[in-house]
């Protein structure tokens, strides 16, 4: 394929609305608040931008350079700069169609909530009634309205993964729906995502902005705001906490995936990626931050609730157990209540037993939720107690499929790039075929997910399809580019498309500090893979009406093993095809040189 026939974005700030588009998705709202919760609020940010410093950035720029420089996906770019790196590309394709696969699916369950939100009273906001109608439903009652509504009506979900079930049709029409749109936004490539990523890319700011506003106004906000800044600084002490930080900086930017080359591979030859590098990594650290505030104002409020309904209840107890005067006690002077009684009736109080509560608005505050959790459970409980709530259900979940369909975007971008690069493919099939091909074998692949023990099977790949790859993929691409391709090559191209050469800070980082951090990174997570013992997942009981940890069986197992080494064992594969290939054809004297990033296509 010729430079010149390439398509390109209209304008360099389509190029970077893509990136914070792709960049800025679900986990900005619901995986950085949950570390925060877990790592001493506000002291957690101190390690999140050290590694935003030190990994983020550096890599980001690479991945800029290197796709703008070949102006190829993935694959193509890799084989370029040497016939035995094209695994590298053919690893990333793989994890983003994993990816793909179960990402598209917190999009259709988006899609179920939005519908749902339109009802006078929304469907998580109460249990249903009974078959006998003589009560509610005694498996909402055990759990929550909101949790019930998630599991058994979004998921219908299965009590393990052994047990499977039918396809919820009600799913797979929103899946379809989800899949339909993506194939929409991307039917004529970097020409239809340019324009769409005006509105994927700055319409969720509009809606986090009009939440933040609504948050600070919600009784008990300021509650959650205060425990996010608050910081634990003995959790600096804590390896998991600088860990975290750096596995957070690594996911959030998509690193790896392939994604961020294919949308440079776009850009004109001197467009100024070392500028936008910077500017799309901050906005996208910003934004998690940003969407801490708001996520913990919504929590507080949440938290409030719970706390001030248990002194409720145990205000009620104590009025119906003792003869005390209703306007004499409130929830703002339970405790003293209970220290009094407990000393002029303490038989009577030790008899109330487990009916006496235990009310702690912190307990309330450290509840960590994190994922699906956080964004179908705990956020839907806090807006079925606001005012107008379906008018902030809708509001939320648009944002949510918006954050969702701008992450889709690179996602399916990474993939159908390499795909249009080969000739073969080119040549014989339109880039709209392709691209409706795509989306229609992940549709039918995700279609498992909207079956009854789906949700096991979504968590699987969410935990274990991209983390290890990906570590491994751009642990691969910086020691290909810095240490085979060679460092003052690598600077020769980047003053080719700049007009001057990375300064000391990118190169001290590429030589040193990103690649050790990786290094780091993929040796923790395999030493915590290996001491962990068998992996366990979520499943969800009825009768106790939440979900208990359980070891996968021995073909969980077994399917988890092939995630790990699928895409990983794509680039020893492919090394060892390519120098079987050439050692028969004797083409020895290719072999003598590896093309270089300047050499061009």
């Amino acid at each position: 394929m010729e430079k010149d026939a390439r398509p390109s974005w209209d304008n360099p700030m389509q190029f970077v609305l893509a990136c914070v588009s792709y960049a800025v998705g679900l986990g900005n709202v619901w995986r950085f608040p949950y570390l925060c919760q877990m790592h001493g609020g506000g002291g957690f940010m101190i390690p999140y931008i050290i590694m935003l410093v030190l990994e983020g950035i550096p890599l980001f720029y690479m991945e800029l350079a290197i796709g703008q420089k070949m102006r190829l996906g993935s694959i193509g770019a890799w084989s370029a700069i040497s016939p035995y790196l094209g695994g590298v590309g053919l690893a990333s394709v793989v994890t983003s169609l994993y990816l793909c696969l179960y990402y598209n699916v917190i999009n259709a369950w988006s899609f179920w909530y939005l519908f749902h939100s339109f009802q006078s009273v929304l469907p998580w906001a109460e249990c249903p009634v009974n078959s006998n109608l003589t009560g509610y439903l005694e498996e909402c009652e055990v759990a929550t309205p909101t949790q019930y509504f998630f599991y058994r009506e979004t998921l219908n979900i299965s009590s393990s993964i052994n047990e499977n079930g039918p396809v919820h049709m009600g799913q797979a029409l929103c899946l379809l729906l989800a899949w339909l749109i993506v194939y929409l936004f991307i039917v004529r490539g970097v020409k239809s995502t340019g324009k769409v990523v005006y509105f994927t890319a700055t319409f969720p700011y509009v809606v986090l902005l009009i939440y933040l506003v609504r948050g600070f106004t919600l009784h008990g906000a300021l509650n959650g705001v205060k425990y996010m800044f608050t910081p634990k600084l003995e959790q600096l002490a804590n390896p998991q906490t600088w860990i975290n930080a750096a596995t957070q900086i690594f996911f959030s930017l998509g690193l790896g995936f392939g994604s961020l080359i294919a949308f440079a591979s776009y850009n004109q030859h001197n467009n100024n990626f070392e500028k936008q590098a910077i500017v799309v990594s901050f906005i996208n650290s910003g934004t998690s931050i940003f969407a801490s505030i708001v996520t913990f104002s919504i929590y507080g409020f949440k938290a409030t609730f719970n706390y001030e309904s248990c002194l409720e209840r145990v205000r009620v107890l104590l009025l119906n157990t003792f003869d005390l005067s209703e306007d004499a006690v409130s929830i703002n002077n339970i405790t003293e209540w209970i220290t009094q009684l407990n000393q002029t009736y303490p038989d009577q109080i030790a008899g109330l037993g487990a009916k006496l509560e235990s009310c702690d608005l912190e307990a309330e505050l450290d509840t960590a939720v994190e994922g699906t959790g956080l964004a179908f459970i705990v956020y839907s409980e806090a807006i079925k107690n606001m005012p107008v709530s379906q008018f902030w259900s809708v509001l939320y979940f648009i944002m949510l499929l918006l954050l969702g369909m701008g992450s889709m975007l690179g996602n399916v971008t990474a993939i159908i790039t390499p795909l249009s690069d080969f000739k073969i493919l080119s040549r014989n099939l339109s880039n709209e075929t392709i691209n409706g091909l795509v989306c229609l074998f992940c549709l039918l692949l995700g279609f498992g997910f909207t079956t009854r023990s789906g949700n096991y099977w979504f968590t699987m790949f969410n935990e274990y399809g991209a983390t290890f790859s990906l570590l491994f993929i751009v642990l691969i691409e910086i020691i290909a580019v810095i240490f085979v391709y060679g460092l003052k090559r690598f600077e020769k191209d980047i003053e080719d498309m700049l007009g001057h050469r990375p300064n000391w800070y990118w190169k001290i980082m590429w030589v040193a500090i990103s690649p050790l951090l990786l290094v780091s990174l993929f040796i923790f997570y395999i030493v915590n893979y290996i001491q962990g013992g068998t992996p366990t997942y979520q499943a969800w009981d009825k009768d106790l009406g939440k979900s208990v940890v359980t070891e996968y069986p021995a073909f969980g197992q077994a399917f988890i093993g092939l995630l790990l080494v699928s895409s990983v064992s794509c680039v020893p594969l492919t090394a060892l095809y390519v120098f079987c290939r050439r050692k028969q054809r004797g083409s020895s004297t290719h072999e003598s040189t590896v093309p270089t990033l300047s050499s061009g296509v």
